[in-house]
């Protein structure tokens, strides 16, 4: 008999990494550490939440890193491997959030396409994550360069709409997957979100080098 059923590891890990979100989001505000890119306050905590406790590992690794040049503190150019995961981190931040919603929007309103309930969940997730990441992106993009409204957008979307599909592709390829060979849950089990946890972390890895090659070409700032 295991030690730990599915549904109690699930609910812990789930508890952990709203508690490593709540930290990082004290950490960026309370606690004075705020990030020189005001968005990154958002992002971080809400990458807390698919990453879990890791992703509390990571942020103390050198998330906070970037208060030196808040301090006028000599900081070395980071590495390209840094500014890619932050990248990544950026656009995976819009998708979760976006999926977050979007998933339960199409379970209590019981949507489907073409009695898919799956294809549903997709679309809608699609849908919000991208808004979300123009958003997100926006709030990056246009202070750095000082752009107004029209071209912030427009170089908003230049930035994240690759980054965004190959997140989508990881994402979206691992919840096809436990559909199709891990048993049918629904959003009300906490074993359905360490999936999707596992799905993100799946986007992540699909995204991080698209996000290298858009900082390299300089269609994404690199921070």
């Amino acid at each position: 008999m295991p030690l730990l059923s599915a549904s109690t590891f699930s609910s812990t890990w789930l508890a952990l990494s709203v508690v490593s979100a709540c930290v990082v989001a004290w950490d960026v505000t309370v606690g004075g550490h705020r990030q020189k890119m005001a968005i990154m306050a958002v992002v971080w905590p809400l990458t807390m939440l698919y990453w879990g406790p890791v992703g509390l590992a990571l942020y103390f690794s050198f998330g906070r890193q970037q208060q030196r040049a808040i301090a006028h503190i000599q900081q070395d150019e980071p590495p390209m491997w840094r500014a890619a995961f932050l990248g990544a981190t950026h656009c995976g931040a819009g998708c979760a959030l976006g999926d977050f919603i979007g998933e339960w929007l199409a379970f209590w309103l019981g949507w489907s396409i073409g009695g898919s309930a799956l294809a549903a969940k997709l679309a809608v997730a699609f849908t919000l994550a991208y808004f979300i990441g123009i958003v997100f992106q926006y709030f990056s993009i246009a202070p750095m360069r000082g752009l107004d409204l029209r071209a912030g957008i427009i170089a908003a979307i230049k930035a994240d709409t690759l980054s965004l599909l190959a997140y989508e592709i990881g994402m979206f390829g691992a919840m096809i997957a436990f559909a199709e060979l891990a048993s049918p849950l629904d959003p009300t089990d906490p074993t359905y979100w360490v999936r999707m946890q596992v799905a993100m972390i799946a986007g992540f890895v699909t995204t991080y080098p698209v996000n290298w090659w858009l900082i390299r070409r300089g269609t994404k700032e690199k921070m």
